[in-house]
């Protein structure tokens, strides 16, 4: 079959209420912090993509059973320092940024060696921001090009705890130390920039030894060694940054309306909800409750009439971080100029996204100014597509391809969408979803 999707004609008006699967970021932490508890942690609605399952593989590697079964992940943990250290393992975090970027935290330990890879994506991705803080465990590292993957870790066994300041809003890299801390000696510090806090609410559920005090840009955290972590059992909530590309297809769809389940709107993760508030979007959370520290809700979101430009606030980027090429698509269609400034992390994720973002929009014809880390849009309310669009060579980045989707079936026009298999890496079922909004 043809790794590409082609796509002729502009969606009907729906009315309808989905489900998406489990959120990225807590799947992925869920199975390495259940591979360190003593005994079985049990999830239902785990997120079922390449990213995911490699993080499987790799704590496999790592001496750990994991049984999958219909809808459930069962995680027999071996312990905080039950890993099994063996020579020549090499694990393959493939696109997944949060993997590479988190388990070498639980790696500072090991006895042997123990090599990272990625795919070619990931592989020009910046790895020093994990390999230098955590160097100063004691842990060494060696990088190709002193930051790309491959990436080779040697653990020590006198660890010491560290003070590391994160000022990029990178969960990341903040979570990545947190790992690392859990198994140093002593007390360590993190001051962080505002950023997902999965990892932190995670360890407060199973009571870990973690502190946090909020100021106003910052965090500060401190964690000390933990000896034991217990089972977590988990139906992990739906991914907002997956159910983005559905409330960008509500918005830019006429008379449509869209209610999307159990999804996780943790304040950190919401900076679309606020911004497309600010756009003129009725958006409503509905049935808001808390599961195991984290905020879930339904969201009700309407078509607009009319759609307002923006200005849009920093402070706001952080908490929007993976929605902004959806948001750049909506601006598009917003009566005036809208802004967006200090996206420099944007051109760090799976591909250069602020430079996709400029592309694709120009490619359908709206004017855009850019810089390396800001976007000037002049929308065009009545904008429709009349041409062929051609989308490949973005290095597979899944958001890329699925922004692509939402602009054919918004804008309308001709489009070939290449490399369809990226959504594997996020989103498996992303087009069956598109296929049952189309049905109306």
């Amino acid at each position: 079959m043809p790794n590409k999707i082609i796509l002729k004609k502009k969606i009907s008006n729906f009315f309808k209420e989905i489900s998406i699967p489990g959120d990225k970021s807590i799947s992925i932490r869920w199975v390495l912090i259940s591979s360190l508890a003593n005994g079985v942690s049990k999830a239902k609605n785990l997120l079922m993509s390449e990213d995911v399952l490699a993080s499987i593989q790799a704590i496999k590697k790592l001496g750990v059973k994991v049984v999958l079964k219909k809808d459930i992940c069962k995680v027999y943990g071996v312990g905080v320092n039950g890993y099994k250290y063996k020579k020549n393992i090499v694990l393959n975090a493939q696109n997944s940024g949060t993997l590479g970027r988190l388990i070498p935290g639980l790696l500072i330990d090991t006895s042997f060696p123990i090599k990272i890879i990625g795919d070619k994506s990931l592989s020009k991705r910046d790895f020093q921001r994990i390999s230098k803080p955590l160097s100063k465990f004691g842990a060494s590292f060696h990088l190709y090009k002193n930051c790309n993957l491959p990436l080779i870790i040697k653990g020590s066994q006198k660890l010491t705890s560290i003070k590391f300041f994160e000022n990029k809003g990178s969960a990341q890299c903040k979570s990545s130390v947190i790992f690392g801390a859990i198994k140093a000696n002593g007390k360590t510090i993190i001051k962080a920039k505002k950023s997902r806090n999965h990892t932190e609410l995670l360890f407060k559920h199973l009571k870990l030894p973690i502190k946090i005090k909020k100021n106003k840009n910052f965090d500060l955290i401190e964690i000390r060694k933990i000896n034991e972590i217990k089972p977590i059992n988990y139906i992990v909530p739906s991914d907002i940054s997956s159910g983005a590309f559905f409330i960008a297809l509500t918005v830019l769809s006429k008379e449509s309306r869209l209610i999307i389940k159990n999804i996780n709107v943790n304040p950190t993760r919401i900076g679309i909800i606020t911004i497309l508030k600010k756009m003129g979007v009725k958006i409503s959370l509905l049935k808001k409750r808390i599961y195991k520290g984290e905020m879930i809700a339904d969201i009700l979101v309407k078509s607009p009439r009319n759609l307002k430009s923006i200005n849009c606030p920093s402070k706001l980027n952080s908490k929007t971080i993976d929605e902004f090429l959806i948001i750049f698509l909506i601006a598009a269609k917003a009566k005036g100029v809208s802004t967006f400034k200090n996206l420099d992390e944007l051109n760090k994720k799976e591909s250069p996204r602020l430079k996709w973002g400029s592309k694709i929009l120009k490619m359908m014809g709206i004017k855009v100014i850019t810089t390396k880390s800001s976007i000037k849009i002049f929308g065009n309310p009545s904008l429709q597509v009349n041409k062929k669009i051609v989308i490949q060579k973005y290095l597979k980045d899944h958001r890329v391809f699925m922004t692509s989707v939402i602009a054919a079936l918004s804008f309308g026009g001709e489009w070939h969408i290449h490399d369809k298999d990226s959504i594997k890496t996020s989103f498996p079922s992303f087009l069956k979803i598109i296929d049952m909004l189309k049905d109306g």
